[in-house]
């Protein structure tokens, strides 16, 4: 009998190019320090410190079959390439990168430099795209692109950044029709000077962290939610939102915090501010009064000008998990960030609900895991069971979470939320899991495409996928 693999292969990328990595070398993809990875349905992005590749497996690739990009790096600052992420939209697709020194860069698939922008100083860990639609579930659809950065978080709405490219791509699609170009080279193309609006929050709080990631929108504090709703009744409505992230590290395993789009006080702390200080006042004029104290000679101080607009908006801390020595290292989130995997320094896995900031399931003896979540066609019978064929709908999948132990050599895949284990997958020593980033603009009424993980063989440059159905 032959013995099922439960992954089809898609292509080999194994090239000379990829010798600047450090291929050639066993187990080069895991073991060689500063080399990232990141996945879209026909292309991968590798990178080092310096250098950018990207190659193709598919021959209906609209991207070359190899490409090398070599930022424009800081050597004072010995700046490097720290992330990278893809950015995918119904039309076009950008390269995404964040350096050591704060900066993002975005590269068109030609390699020419879209934009850079100083985000925050320090060191770009992860670059996070995320959307949620709006359904049965959802009530308030979102889509984002967020920096991680030890202590900090920056969030882009995704509708911004469609702006921005929009408007390049339209000049560059003007300056190559154009006879007369404009006077400018192709290095003052990047637009560094139009900066995308972003929000930027403190999350050391509690610690230094090593991830995180904005689960979704939350509802704001008790008493101020009480505040909206009489302004809401006087008819002084507030748009304002609130958003919940989860950041883990070496301080605290697991922290929450309210994430304000106003960088300004709360709206209690706000009235607070001004009611405290006239109370105080009243009672200090009815005390001299009484006293008949005589009125200081001392000059009255000037007023405090207006304290400048802080670099960060404001974050609350709600909770956090401190366990030393356990520290946490990587986080990964469901489709609807309701659930986020985290692993920590001491091999376990912890399935968190970010919405009670509770942990409901917990694995151990997965020492170096990395997990993802996918979804499977639990139900065998589905699309059998009828004559007519018909593509399974977002309801016939099932939420699952494959976690990779490279120590054991295996995939598991678990079934969502507290199933049991559907399928070991065994895989080849170098071997790395990877997941396409969430796609901008992806429209309800097509064909649903579920969350699926890939995965890449360094040593052989094998991409395969890991299949969706449990009989194949």
């Amino acid at each position: 009998m032959v013995k099922r693999s439960y992954k089809t292969e898609l292509g080999c990328i194994a090239c000379d190019e990829l010798g600047e990595l450090g291929a050639g070398k066993p187990h080069w993809l895991v073991e060689t320090p500063h080399v990232l990875c990141a996945i879209d349905n026909h292309s991968i992005l590798l990178a080092n410190r310096s250098t950018i590749l990207l190659l193709s497996w598919s021959a209906n690739s609209a991207v070359a079959p190899a490409l090398k990009i070599r930022p424009d790096l800081s050597p004072i600052d010995a700046e490097s390439i720290t992330a990278l992420e893809w950015l995918a939209f119904r039309d076009h697709r950008v390269i995404v990168a964040g350096t050591s020194s704060g900066y993002l860069l975005l590269y068109s698939l030609r390699g020419d430099l879209i934009h850079r922008q100083m985000i925050y100083p320090g060191r770009v860990l992860k670059l996070r795209v995320r959307g949620t639609k709006k359904d049965l579930i959802q009530d308030t659809s979102s889509e984002e692109f967020c920096l991680i950065m030890p202590g900090v978080i920056a969030r882009f709405d995704g509708s911004d950044v469609q702006n921005m490219l929009r408007l390049w791509f339209e000049e560059a699609h003007s300056r190559f029709w154009d006879q007369k170009p404009k006077s400018q080279d192709s290095e003052d193309f990047g637009n560094t000077d139009v900066k995308i609006p972003y929000q930027l929050w403190n999350i050391g709080k509690n610690g230094t962290c090593s991830d995180a990631a904005i689960t979704g929108i939350m509802p704001p504090p008790l008493m101020e939610q009480q505040v909206l709703v009489a302004a809401f009744i006087v008819g002084q409505s507030s748009s304002q939102r609130y958003y919940c992230a989860v950041a883990v590290g070496e301080d605290a395993v697991i922290s929450a915090y309210r994430l304000s789009e106003s960088k300004g006080r709360s709206l209690v702390g706000a009235i607070l501010s001004k009611v405290v200080p006239a109370t105080f006042s009243t009672l200090s004029s009815f005390s001299k009064l009484i006293w008949r104290s005589e009125p200081s000679s001392s000059k009255n101080s000037p007023r405090k000008s207006d304290q400048k607009p802080q670099p960060f908006a404001r974050a609350s801390s709600l909770t956090s998990l401190i366990d030393h020595p356990r520290k946490g290292e990587k986080l990964t989130l469901s489709p609807s960030g309701t659930l986020a995997a985290i692993t920590d320094s001491l091999g376990r896995i912890l399935l968190l609900d970010t919405q009670a900031l509770v942990v409901v399931r917990l694995w151990k003896g997965y020492r170096d895991a990395s997990c993802l979540f996918m979804e499977m066609l639990v139900n065998k019978d589905i699309g059998s069971s009828s004559s007519s064929y018909s593509e399974p709908s977002k309801s016939d999948y099932s939420l699952c979470l494959a976690i990779h132990a490279p120590r054991k050599g295996i995939i598991e895949i678990w079934q969502m939320r507290t199933g049991p284990r559907l399928r070991t997958i065994s895989c080849a020593k170098g071997s790395k899991m990877l997941q396409p980033s969430y796609r901008f603009g992806a429209s309800m009424s097509s064909p649903y495409v579920p969350l699926e993980v890939f995965l890449f063989n360094g040593d052989s440059g094998q991409i395969s996928i890991l299949n969706r159905t449990l009989d194949s």
